[in-house]
């Protein structure tokens, strides 16, 4: 039989880890969208980008009631992480870097028009750095067996100790947690320029099947881009990149993270049938 005390010292404990962190958090309201988020630095607002309005005015809702307008300092879909700005003084929350074990408790405490919440659940795959289905590095793959709601997105994921070790977001059919890692990388990127760096090449590409692979042929080539510059035209068809076999398009451009800014790349096509190589120098995809 289960000591009732033992029990009382559980609740007691986690009632004080989600008080803790709630002052910190507060409601995101844009358009039609709600979510939580949290303050990753004085005057400065993390939530989660998919529940974030494309435009619109952005107002937040504080644990004490008030409401402050809100703007948007950058936001990076890849890795679904948004950074605001707002004019407050509020202590922000100290992430750990530490990835909590398999099978551990797991707190999300987030805001509901400005109305702390919490939900209990537990880490049920804590593993290594993945890549997001839109490209974004991702440095632990933490997912929490947890409901959430659509307001609770961009709530902080804590543990058991209380430590703030990322934020909790609704991923396919499971809930997945951004790592404090992956936060401060591409949020101190957004607060300096507003945005996240991409490669870019510079060409369109359609996938097509060779004889002994896949390939993928340029479609149209932005005449001022990368891939221009090193002689590519319409009609090539990229084979390998690096020595390489291509795996297919969506590899490529998952390839073209904001570490290969900069880099040159040899680049092997079939040109009416013959094989040429270049050296692309990787740009950075603009805004637009």
């Amino acid at each position: 039989m289960t000591d009732p005390t033992t029990l009382a010292s559980l609740s007691s404990a986690l009632s004080v880890t989600a008080a803790r962190a709630a002052p910190a958090v507060v409601s995101v309201h844009s358009h039609r969208l709600r979510a939580s988020g949290f303050v990753w630095k004085a005057g400065l607002i993390v939530t989660a980008d998919e529940a974030l309005a494309d435009d619109g005015e952005i107002e937040i809702q504080l644990a004490d009631g008030s409401r402050k307008q809100a703007t948007v300092a950058g936001r990076d879909h890849t890795t679904d992480i948004a950074l605001l700005r707002f004019d407050g003084n509020i202590p922000p929350v100290a992430l750990t870097n530490g990835i909590p074990a398999l099978g551990s408790l797991a707190v999300v405490v987030a805001a509901d028009r400005g109305a702390p919440s919490a939900r209990l659940g537990m880490v049920s795959l804590s593993g290594a750095a993945w890549r997001s289905l839109r490209g974004g590095e991702i440095d632990a793959r933490i997912e929490l067996d947890v409901r959430l709601r659509h307001s609770q997105q961009g709530g902080l994921a804590l543990n058991a100790a209380g430590e703030a070790f990322g934020m909790a977001v609704l991923g396919p059919r499971r809930v997945l947690t951004i790592p404090a890692a992956t936060i401060a990388r591409v949020a101190s990127q957004l607060e300096r320029s507003g945005r996240i760096a991409r490669g870019y090449l510079g060409v369109g590409l359609q996938p097509i099947r060779l004889d002994d692979g896949i390939g993928a042929m340029v479609m149209n080539v932005d005449k001022d881009g990368p891939a221009a510059a090193a002689g590519m035209r319409q009609g090539d068809v990229i084979v390998a990149v690096n020595g390489g076999k291509l795996s297919g398009v969506r590899a490529l451009s998952r390839s073209l993270g904001p570490q290969s800014v900069g880099s040159v790349v040899d680049v092997t096509v079939h040109r009416g049938g013959e094989p040429l190589q270049f050296k692309v120098t990787i740009g950075e995809r603009p805004e637009t």
